[in-house]
């Protein structure tokens, strides 16, 4: 499914316009990515949460030369998902 599909999913199932149900999912993944970049987590009941993960420093090799190089520390998105959406997927 793309963004698109779920646009016109939104649009058909709320009775919305294509344009209405477009700044509804926009608006929705925006506050959620403004959220992670304050540090917030977005706990959605029934679906999952959002949170900000910590990446250590840690060692890798450069695959083209083979040399050992320092990868900084870093944050990363994540996302578990919740109890129910775990069951509806099994």
């Amino acid at each position: 499914m793309t963004k698109k599909d779920l646009i016109e999913i939104v649009a058909k199932k709320s009775n919305l316009t294509n344009k209405a149900a477009r700044d509804s999912v926009q608006t929705m993944l925006n506050t959620i990515r403004d959220s992670l970049k304050r540090g917030e987590k977005v706990v959605l009941t029934g679906f999952g949460t959002f949170s900000i993960r910590v990446r250590k420093q840690r060692k890798g090799r450069n695959p083209k030369t083979g040399d050992a190089i320092t990868l900084s520390a870093r944050k990363a998105p994540g996302f578990t998902a919740g109890k129910t959406l775990k069951k509806a997927v099994r």
